[in-house]
């Protein structure tokens, strides 16, 4: 494939699995393309991904706020009773001096999942008011950096791991906290995986393009 001028790499997609260079071609609503070679899905054309991506956003925003705000899980040992939320956490890690594991967990589990799902409310509320497309080109990049270091699904699992330790040494009662813990972590999953950066870029070069802005 011959590359005229450097405008001409804006129409170029490449496989995440295999590298496989491809040209751009228009697509229907609701249809994907595929890789040539591995036949991985290179990015798909669908109408409704701002107001979809733009609710679960939201949702997942509150059900974040709401896995902070209330007790992870109660634990009562030998008539002991203690809350484990997720600020906490944080804070104990600092109180013991383990300053390294308390700052990563600072950032890996509150502030970047945080910053995701603040970023991806503007993304898509400029999307839907067509305006701001130097600020959705730098919401783009930040979120580009950002998103392979939420970690807030391996923060789950690590508290599952721990939920089954501790079963053996009393009673353990699982807070709101924990059911809405679950739910962010799905919607992290889906708004990370799900909705490929390269569709969001492309939204953005129709959405402006249509627009006349540059």
């Amino acid at each position: 494939m011959k590359i005229e001028n450097e405008d001409e790499l804006d129409n170029l997609i490449i496989c995440r699995r295999c590298f496989t260079l491809h040209e751009e071609v228009p697509l229907h609503d609701g249809t994907k393309a595929c890789c040539s070679e591995c036949g991985s899905v290179l990015y798909r054309f669908d109408t409704g991904l701002v107001n979809r991506g733009l609710a679960m956003s939201i949702t997942g925003l509150i059900f974040f706020i709401m896995a902070n705000a209330f007790p992870l899980v109660k634990m009562d040992i030998l008539g002991s009773e203690q809350f484990i939320t997720m600020p906490k956490t944080i804070i104990s890690l600092f109180e013991n001096h383990f300053y390294l594991v308390g700052f990563l967990c600072l950032f890996l589990i509150f502030l970047f999942p945080l910053m995701i799902f603040i970023s991806n409310i503007l993304l898509y509320t400029l999307f839907k008011l067509q305006r701001g497309e130097k600020t959705v080109q730098e919401l783009l990049i930040l979120l580009s950096h950002i998103i392979p270091w939420s970690m807030a699904d391996i923060f789950f699992i690590s508290i599952l791991v721990a939920l089954v330790k501790l079963v053996a040494f009393g009673q353990v009662h699982i807070g709101i906290a924990f059911w809405a813990l679950m739910v962010f972590v799905l919607i992290d999953i889906y708004i990370t995986k799900r909705i490929r950066l390269s569709e969001l870029w492309m939204l953005k070069k129709r959405i402006f393009i249509k627009n006349g802005q540059k």
